[in-house]
């Protein structure tokens, strides 16, 4: 089958797993010496579709989060959308589209992604064994809570319900995390930092990399953390979160 991704996640992972993807975001990036030579048809908010005409897919994949409604609602293939908010989600929902692309290798990373939820959740290992750590800023005393943070003007956080949420839960931080009411809940400018509490940037999407000097001379105690290593919820995230619960367990 001939597949567009616009997830950049699942583009790997279809890639990996021997699919043949004809059509991708800017976004999807790995692997690239694979994907350079991809055609881009848009972003992951946004898709050119005469150009993916072009490209005679088979089959359109998009993630209920990554994209938009109006992408899938006006979308003229036949598509499939992912709605992965979990760790322990992943399997069903690669499953699902194991059945759909009639992948065996997709078949095989989903029951590794349900083996790998069916593990313990881990001990926190304490700060100097943060999962993705890249750079850390600040000092680490008396932590009462974690904000992982993803955006930037505004400042945007995530809720134990989203994916990123179960992985921290997952290696042993669930219980820094604070139980926000939305998924994606934005704090206010003038509260950060707040006093005892710890700030995961992760490196994407907001570039918060290039920010780090900045963020240091605001006061921030934190670290700087591979976004991929939280977020990536196909073959990337599988590999990592399992390296490093075989490191940790």
């Amino acid at each position: 089958m001939r597949v567009i991704s616009l997830v950049p996640s699942l583009t790997e992972t279809l890639v990996e797993c021997g699919l043949e993807v004809v059509g991708r975001t800017r976004f999807c990036i790995h692997p690239e010496e694979v994907v350079r030579d991809i055609p881009v048809v848009g972003g992951t908010k946004g898709v050119n579709w005469d150009s993916c005409r072009q490209l005679k897919p088979d089959l359109v994949v998009m993630d209920r989060e990554e994209n938009t409604l109006q992408m899938a609602e006006s979308c003229p293939f036949p598509w499939h959308a992912t709605h992965i908010t979990s760790v322990g989600a992943v399997g069903d929902d690669l499953q699902a589209l194991a059945g759909k692309l009639q992948s065996h290798k997709l078949e095989k990373l989903s029951a590794d992604w349900q083996s790998l939820a069916g593990m313990p959740n881990l001990d926190f290992t304490g700060w100097d064994n943060l999962p993705g750590l890249m750079h850390s800023m600040g000092s680490i005393q008396d932590i009462a809570r974690i904000n992982y943070m993803i955006w930037q003007d505004p400042w945007m956080t995530i809720s134990r319900s989203t994916f990123i949420g179960s992985v921290l839960i997952k290696t042993g931080l669930g219980h820094f995390l604070p139980d926000y009411s939305k998924p994606y809940p934005a704090l206010t400018d003038s509260r950060l930092p707040e006093a005892n509490t710890f700030y995961l940037f992760s490196s994407e999407p907001f570039p918060f990399a290039r920010h780090i000097e900045g963020l240091e001379g605001k006061g921030f105690n934190g670290a700087l953390v591979d976004g991929e290593f939280f977020s990536w919820f196909g073959i990337r995230s599988y590999r990592m979160l399992r390296d490093y619960m075989e490191k940790y367990r």
